[in-house]
């Protein structure tokens, strides 16, 4: 690990240089005799979620609307897997899903053992699934099959740029929402699940809170820290984004333009690489040439579609944009990828879509995915605005077509933002680590710099050579895991931001 001069020059140069020594934070997170709210009533997990050894489940009751306590309730499902060394144990950690939409339940299910193993029994590993989300209460939309696949969901522009689908389909789906998902849907906020978080703290009976949140999870995260900040312990940020209030949502979706094109030289040395020759993978003998084999095959599905193994989903330029995309959030979707672009270029081939890229998600996953971003945040409604902004995206960002700059269903949202977003800011106990690629397709480097210069003095950054979404437990960087490991368990941070080479 080594460290810079100062968070400024981290900011503005990534310049490195040794520094010495390192801070601790305070705090322990013992439990406490609160009233739980609710109660939990822990027992075994259905099958369905797949549960590690040990891990129990529960429901927690909370308020549907919390300006109206007394009103109608929801539940939540939550689950837990209990520290196995109870005289180590210090208190609880939350894991944060990411999304909107993402599943707490079944992120425990997928990183609950390794973070267990790093943490050696100092916390008991408790996450729910957020509301509309997993065995939480649902919302439905309504939304037509069309409307719920991937490549509608996301705003791609036509193949010549215009966004006049895009703008109908987006005023179609705001208004199923409009018609269909009553106060249900209006509690998709990221208010609310900071709220729920803070009920089941409560319910847990602990004074305190660790947590370790991913992507989106990283701004319910940080809008906890600003809400109870004397409610949190060891709090660690993985893959932040601008936590701008008037661009919450809408900026992280235009990051991921610049995201792309920070990530893409990775798989373009990967897919040159001459070993990729033996396994029918090499698209290119240099990896300046991967870039303009893509656009160009892009351009060439845009205007002939190749028919694919799944009925009815063909492999267009769009289909294409968006495999990529999601290829490059691990250095393990590559082959896949890589296969896909082989299969196009083949006259004889026949592309396999991607099992998300084959059909229509579930209405609900749908609704959650619309119905946060659109509650959380006004969003500009000018039609020719979006279309300037894609045109100038599409020329600066062609990996991505404009995509991130085009119009959504918020830009018709009925009744726009449920409440005023929350600023982040420096004020509260300095207890935040975060952790970031420097190449990350989704939230990129630039943008979670944002969230260190709100945070201020309050946090550390730890800046991970490599690219990806996601970091700790999930690229393999030693000096990134050693770092956060380290101050889940001893409660040590470095001295000043760091870079993991």
């Amino acid at each position: 690990m080594t460290t810079n001069r100062g968070r400024k020059a981290l900011m503005l140069a990534l310049s490195v240089a040794a520094v010495a020594g390192a801070a601790l934070t305070g705090g322990g997170a013992a439990p406490a005799s609160a009233a739980s709210p609710a109660g939990l009533d822990w027992g075994a997990c259905d099958p369905a979620v797949k549960p590690l050894p040990g891990q129990q489940c529960a429901t927690l009751s909370v308020p549907l609307d919390y300006a109206r306590p007394d009103g109608d309730r929801i539940r939540l499902a939550v689950a837990r897997l209990p520290s196995t060394r109870p005289g180590a144990r210090r208190g609880t950690l939350m894991v944060i899903p990411g999304g909107p939409g993402s599943s707490g339940v079944q992120r425990l299910g997928q990183k609950g053992a390794a973070l267990a193993k790093e943490t050696d029994g100092a916390y008991d590993l408790v996450a729910f699934d957020p509301r509309g989300v997993g065995g939480s209460t649902k919302a439905r939309c309504g939304f037509a099959e069309e409307d719920r696949r991937l490549v509608t969901l996301r705003s791609w522009p036509a193949a010549d740029g215009g966004i006049g689908e895009n703008a109908a389909r987006s005023r179609r789906m705001a208004e199923a929402c409009a018609r269909n998902g009553g106060a249900t849907l209006r509690g998709l906020t990221t208010a609310n699940q900071v709220r729920d978080l803070e009920q089941l703290r409560q319910a847990l009976g602990e004074r305190k809170l660790s947590a370790w949140s991913v992507s989106y999870g990283t701004y319910v995260a940080a809008v906890y820290a600003q809400k109870f900040p004397e409610r949190t312990d060891r709090w660690v940020l993985d893959s932040s984004s601008d936590p701008d209030p008037k661009r919450v949502a809408r900026g992280w979706l235009a990051g991921m333009a610049r995201g792309a094109e920070d990530r893409f030289p990775d798989f373009a040395a990967w897919a040159a690489d001459p070993d990729r020759a033996g396994e029918g993978l090499r698209l290119a003998e240099r990896p300046e040439d991967v870039r303009p084999l893509f656009l160009d095959l892009a351009a060439r599905l845009d205007r002939a579609p190749r028919a694919s193994t799944t009925p009815g989903a063909p492999l267009t330029g769009t289909v294409l944009r968006q495999a990529l995309q999601q290829a490059l959030y691990s250095d393990a979707s590559f082959p896949a990828f890589a296969r896909l672009v082989s299969q196009a270029l083949d006259p004889a081939g026949v592309p396999v879509l991607p099992p998300e890229l084959a059909g229509p998600m579930p209405d609900e996953a749908a609704t959650v995915s619309v119905g946060v971003i659109c509650n959380d945040v006004d969003w500009p409604a000018s039609v020719p605005a979006y279309e300037k902004a894609v045109a100038a995206d599409r020329e600066r960002y062609p990996l991505t077509a404009g995509m991130p700059a085009n119009i959504t269903p918020c830009a018709f949202w009925k009744g726009g933002a449920v409440e005023k977003p929350t600023r982040i800011t420096d004020r509260g106990p300095s207890n935040v680590l975060m952790i970031q690629n420097l190449r990350d397709p989704s939230t990129p480097h630039s943008m979670g710099l944002r969230m260190r210069a709100a945070f201020g003095d309050r946090a550390r950054l730890v800046s991970v050579d490599k690219g990806g979404h996601g970091v700790y437990l999930g690229n393999g960087n030693a000096c990134g895991d050693r770092a956060v490991t380290r101050f889940l368990t001893e409660g040590v941070r470095p001295a000043e931001d760091v870079l993991c080479r």
